[in-house]
């Protein structure tokens, strides 16, 4: 009997060892993957995600857009995901750049599709604002994949047509990394979803597709979950489009609904929204006019951060990560990730408030 019982402990503490090890070499990417595909058990953290891979701080441009260097700044913030935009080159390789014209963010000239990437490499990322040149090159997506690998989630923003996504995903796929990779298609009908899906197949399985509904063409939530049963995925992208002549969203819009927040629950998906400002246009465009110049130029983060999270996101796309994750944390909306003393169970229950 002794020798039993010495046995079982023996057994007792290599699996409380093995546990041990698993927890401990657990990626930074892993954590954040368990809570970007466990929507409901996470309702009470709120995940940032860092636009044009998180260039600014307090409305000064700190890093080139989509450079590495931004995305290193990010992961230091302690952001969830980097969104970058994806091009090809002229000799088909795809890379990261937003425009389709180099002169905004780069000291080069002309269409990107007119530079192989050899010629890409000799051009160098610009601060946007101050012109100052950097030593930052235009990124292939294979090496902006390699910056994030085990690291943080990468949205890549498809700035061509649908059809290149399977060679996106690919190349994620090379480097045993798709499941950190998010992809996005705006969906407005029937057409459009049915269009999408069959692309979607094409490409297999393995990463994370996140349809993107903007009130704009879709104005309830039955839309919505039509797309969740078709696609099954973690996230949906809402948007909240802003007309200049409009005050300030009191409501978040249409699709900001209390419907919304119960069809997201039983999707067991979550509610993605942009603060960020885009080319042209202030940083609340895409959300009612609540957006991160309201949060840090007006200083009323609760008005953007605090009135999106009270509406069910769960994720917020954002031009300024920095101002984001702290106003989150200091009032409750982010839950410490496993580190030394910090709480990883997730919420008991899924609650939508």
């Amino acid at each position: 009997m002794q020798a039993i019982c010495r046995s079982l402990l023996l057994l007792t503490v290599a699996l409380a060892v093995s546990v041990g090890h698993a927890s401990a070499g657990e990626t930074r990417a892993r954590q954040i993957l368990d809570r970007f595909e466990h929507a409901n058990q996470w309702r009470d953290h709120v995940m940032v995600a860092a636009h044009r891979a998180g260039s600014m701080q307090a409305g000064k441009t700190l890093y080139p857009e989509n450079s590495i260097a931004a995305v290193e700044g990010s992961i230091a913030l302690g952001a969830e995901i980097v969104e970058v935009d994806i091009r090809r080159s002229k000799d088909g390789a795809f890379v990261v750049m937003h425009d389709s014209w180099l002169d905004r963010t780069t000291n080069c000239k002309g269409e990107v599709v007119n530079y192989t990437v050899a010629e890409l490499k000799r051009c160098r990322l610009v601060i946007e604002g101050t012109g100052a040149v950097t030593k930052e090159t235009v990124s292939t997506l294979r090496e902006m994949l390699m910056a994030t690998r085990d690291r943080i989630l990468i949205n890549l923003d498809n700035k061509l047509d649908v059809q290149a996504l399977p060679g996106m995903i690919a190349a994620a796929r090379e480097l045993g990394m798709a499941e950190q990779v998010i992809v996005k298609e705006n969906l407005w009908s029937q057409q459009r979803l049915d269009s999408v899906k069959v692309t979607m197949a094409q490409t297999g399985g393995g990463f994370q597709f996140m349809p993107i509904i903007a009130d704009d063409a879709v104005h309830d939530a039955a839309f919505a979950e039509k797309v969740g049963k078709a696609f099954s995925p973690d996230a949906i992208e809402l948007i909240n489009w802003r007309a200049g002549a409009e005050t300030l969203t009191e409501t978040g819009g249409p699709l900001f609904s209390t419907r919304m927040r119960a069809v997201s629950v039983r999707g067991g998906w979550h509610i993605w929204a942009d603060t960020y400002a885009i080319v042209n246009k202030p940083g609340g465009f895409l959300s009612g006019g609540r957006g991160d110049e309201l949060a840090v130029q007006a200083s009323l983060p609760a008005e953007t951060y605090g009135f999106w999270a009270e509406r069910g996101a769960t994720i917020i796309q954002t031009d300024e990560p920095k101002a984001a994750i702290g106003w989150l944390a200091a009032n409750g909306f982010r839950v410490p990730y496993a580190g030394a003393g910090e709480r990883i169970e997730p919420a008991d229950t899924a609650s939508i408030n």
